[in-house]
C-alpha cells in the first residue's frame, strides 16, 4: 500500500522577506503550490527555487485565491499555510503521522502569532486553532474576501504542535495591513449591501478596542497588547468609514 501524499498550498504578494523561511519549513512535502498576485520583490523567483508549480494571476480576494491554489493541488492531503507562517519540525512530524494513520478528515493547528518580535498569548491571538490540514476533496475555502476559512466535510481534530505566525514585523507593515484589510472588509460588506455611517464606524472602533484590550486581556501582553488593541480599533473604524463612502459613491451612479 502506497504512502499518502501531501500538497502544501500558499498564496503570495511581495513576501520575499519571509517566504524562504515558510518554504524551508515545508520542504518535506510531496508538492508545493504557490499562487502569486503580481509580486515585484523577487517572491516568485524565490518560490521557483522550491517548486515548478508557481502561478501568477490577478487578485480576487483571499478565499477565491486560496481556492485557486487548492485547484492546482494533486496529492491526497492538503496543508494550507500563509507566507508569513512556519511549520515547526514538531508539527511536521505530527502532520506526517496524522496522514499515515488518520483519525479525522481535517485537522486544526494551534497557531502562535508574533507582533513586532513578541509572541502574543492574549489579545484574542491565543489560543488560535486554525483548520489548515484536510483530505483533498473534503475541504474548500469560503469565498470571503477577508477572514476566509476552510469548510471541511467530515470530522476535524486538533493537533498539538505549533504553527508559528510572524504576522507583523514593523509598525509600517501593521499600517499597510490595516489599510488593506479595512479596504477588503469594506468591499465585502458593500457587496452584501450593508450600510454604515460615522456613528457606526466610531461604535465599532470603540468596541474593537474594549474587546481586545479588556475582554481578551490584551493588557497582559504589555505595550504590544495596547498597540494591537488600538490597531484593531483603527481597522474596524476605517472599515466602516470606507463602507460609508463606497455606499455614497454607489448612490451617485
Amino acid at each position: 500500500m502506497s504512502q499518502p501524499t501531501i500538497s502544501v498550498i500558499l498564496i503570495t504578494k511581495n513576501e520575499a522577506t519571509l517566504i524562504r523561511q515558510a518554504l524551508d519549513s515545508v520542504a518535506w512535502a510531496d508538492e508545493i503550490v504557490v499562487v502569486d498576485s503580481g509580486s515585484t520583490d523577487g517572491t516568485v523567483e524565490i518560490c521557483r527555487e522550491y517548486t515548478d508549480k508557481v502561478f501568477v494571476t490577478d487578485w480576487p480576494g483571499f478565499g477565491l485565491q486560496k481556492n485557486r491554489a487548492l485547484d492546482h493541488a494533486t496529492c491526497d492531503w492538503v496543508l494550507s499555510i500563509d507566507a508569513d507562517e512556519q511549520v515547526t519540525p514538531e508539527l511536521a512530524r505530527e502532520i506526517r503521522a496524522a496522514i499515515v494513520a488518520p483519525t479525522a478528515d481535517a485537522y486544526r493547528l494551534p497557531r502562535l502569532s508574533s507582533f513586532c518580535g513578541r509572541f502574543m498569548h492574549h489579545s484574542g491571538w491565543w489560543p488560535d486553532e486554525v483548520l489548515r490540514l484536510f483530505r483533498r476533496g473534503k475541504g474548500r475555502f469560503s469565498d470571503d474576501r477577508v477572514h476566509e476559512r476552510v469548510i471541511a466535510d467530515g470530522r476535524s481534530q486538533a493537533l498539538r504542535s505549533l504553527l508559528l505566525h510572524y504576522s507583523y514585523r514593523s509598525l509600517d507593515q501593521l499600517l499597510d495591513k490595516v489599510n488593506h484589510y479595512s479596504r477588503e472588509g469594506a468591499l465585502a460588506r458593500h457587496e452584501k449591501r450593508k450600510q454604515a455611517g460615522l456613528g457606526t464606524a466610531i461604535g465599532h472602533g470603540l468596541w474593537a478596542f474594549v474587546r481586545t484590550y479588556l475582554l481578551r486581556r490584551g493588557f497582559l501582553d504589555g505595550a504590544e497588547g495596547f498597540i494591537v488593541a488600538v490597531s484593531n480599533a483603527e481597522a474596524s473604524y476605517y472599515r466602516y468609514l470606507k463602507l460609508m463612502y463606497l455606499n455614497r459613491e454607489k448612490g451617485k451612479t
